[in-house]
């Protein structure tokens, strides 16, 4: 079986007593031992883990009456049996396993791994959505609503909790609130998928009350299909149970981000694998080498005094912590060491720390790697060295953002979208649609330059005769980002009559004497001119 067990240490071997001519013998008395043993026992006993195995949820997050049970468990209860016996005990305590809830939030606390899904969450919803239309229509007006709504709601701030809590526990939960909480038949029933018959028959005006997130630990999986994996909810339950409450899965948005085998979604209650879970080994790591740092650190410099310990170590040998009190309080700048010329030596003992800092460092660069977050994001950590730019490491991570922004929150949103929807008008508009905003932003300077490389290349297509100096001016109107999208389109000015209007000098003596002959003062003309 694999584990520590625990080790008794050693008794004290007897030392042998060596005669030296003109020395006395060296003895080390029984209390000397006794004093220098500081060291607790190492090694512990570790029970085998089962990693097939139901998890356990706080007492009244089941059914009532006796041990919650998921419904489907006899099906499976062969094939955790049989995976057990496969599985390796123990497994040095990375984490392979289920941790619980319990143990998971514990985890939560400690910046390590909280930071990692707040900053996941956090950069998944920073510049969040923009509704788009299709079509020729104008739903401007329809899209303003939308975005109210949304915003009524907090949806926004529901996503960005409900991805810190699938980073912390594997899981996240939106709940929906219809305003039928206190009615257990009423929540035992779907409420579609936002864009079904089944949404427009239970939604109806208003019927979205508001929106609320719900920690994994108090949701407790129910009726889900353990027998035919062809089937479309295989391995997902159909219910859930919120406080004993059975709660139909419609009316929960559920986040799962990194979803674990079949055989094991049992075990980790149909949630996924936790951001906290999937750093520990690496966070460990981390842990144990900032400590082992600190430790050097603390004790780098060791002063040795080399003393007659035949003498010292008389009686039970209290001489000879006495004489390294007096070391240590002599051991100064300002104070004077005294040392027997004969029997007494002194030298310092430095370990060196040049390499601590790249060990030190490279220990956290992996949690880094592990979240897959460059080092400026999670660290604060710039690079150093030459040419060093973070721009490559930092666009790779929006990528993987967006990538993630599509994979945990695009169809949940969709989903709410059409329910929002059916809340508002009674119905659902399916030109209206959404796109998730992109995270890197050009700076002043670079927008300037892009609007001017656009302004050359338009100036180009239309000396060519590919496009009309309209078309060109509806693209300009068109782009949010321009400056000119208040422009009318249709007002296009007279390229000829303002060169006419831009006299030389002159016409513009012309003007002014044609403005003589007529009455009119100098300073009228001037200004008419």
């Amino acid at each position: 079986m694999w584990g520590w067990f625990s080790r008794k240490p050693a008794q004290d071997a007897p030392v042998p007593v060596v005669a030296d001519k003109g020395r006395k013998s060296l003895r080390i008395p029984s209390g000397v031992a006794a004093l220098a043993r500081k060291k607790p026992e190492r090694g512990e006993f570790v029970d085998q883990v089962k990693v097939f195995a139901l998890p356990s949820h706080p007492p009244g997050v089941g059914p009532s009456g006796e041990k919650p049970l998921m419904a489907m468990d006899a099906n499976i209860a062969g094939a955790q049996t049989w995976a057990n016996g496969y599985a390796l005990g123990g497994f040095w305590t990375e984490g392979i396993t289920f941790l619980g809830y319990a143990y998971l939030s514990e985890l939560a606390q400690r910046p390590e791994y909280r930071v990692i899904s707040e900053t996941i969450a956090t950069e998944m919803t920073r510049t969040w959505v923009k509704f788009t239309s299709r079509g020729d229509d104008d739903k401007s007006d329809k899209i303003s609503e939308l975005e109210a709504e949304m915003k009524r709601l907090h949806v926004r701030d529901m996503f960005c909790r409900a991805a810190q809590q699938d980073g912390f526990f594997g899981r996240g939960h939106i709940y929906i609130d219809t305003g039928d909480t206190d009615d257990p038949n009423e929540m035992a029933t779907s409420i579609g998928d936002g864009w079904d018959d089944a949404s427009k028959a239970k939604i109806k005006k208003g019927g979205i009350k508001s929106l609320r997130t719900v920690e994994a630990v108090w949701c407790y999986p129910t009726a889900y299909n353990s027998n035919n994996p062809l089937k479309d909810n295989w391995y997902r339950p159909d219910t859930w149970y919120v406080q004993a409450s059975l709660v139909h899965s419609s009316r929960l948005l559920t986040f799962i981000g990194h979803e674990v085998p079949d055989l094991l979604k049992p075990t980790y209650s149909f949630g996924g694998l936790s951001m906290s879970q999937m750093a520990k080994p690496y966070v460990d790591n981390w842990l144990k080498t900032r400590q082992s740092v600190n430790d050097i650190i603390s004790g780098f410099s060791i002063f040795a005094l080399m003393t007659n310990l035949s003498e010292s170590l008389q009686g039970d040998g209290q001489q000879l912590f006495d004489r390294a009190d007096l070391f240590n309080n002599l051991r100064d700048n300002r104070g004077l060491m005294m040392l027997d010329k004969d029997s007494e030596d002194f030298k310092n003992v430095a370990a060196p720390l040049g390499s601590l800092d790249k060990l030190q460092a490279q220990a956290q660069e992996h949690m880094a790697a592990v979240a897959r977050i460059p080092l400026v994001k999670l660290l604060g950590v710039t690079p150093s060295g030459l040419n060093a730019s973070s721009d490559g490491e930092i666009r790779s991570f929006y990528d993987y953002i967006h990538a993630y922004q599509e994979h945990l929150f695009r169809d949940k949103l969709r989903r709410l979208m059409g329910l929002v929807m059916l809340s508002l008008w009674g119905e659902t508009d399916d030109a209206i649609d959404f796109e998730f905003e992109p995270l890197w932003a050009l700076d002043e300077k670079g927008e300037a330059e892009v609007r001017k490389i656009e302004a050359e290349t338009g100036q180009i297509l239309i000396d060519d005769g590919t496009i009309s100096p309209e078309e060109e001016r509806k693209r300009v109107a068109s782009d949010p980002g321009s400056g000119y999208e208040t422009i009318d389109v249709l007002d296009v000015p007279d390229l000829e009559e303002e060169e006419i209007e831009g006299l030389e000098p002159k016409a513009s003596a012309e003007r002014l004497a044609q403005a003589g002959e007529t009455g009119e003062t100098g300073d009228d003309a001037a200004l008419a001119a």
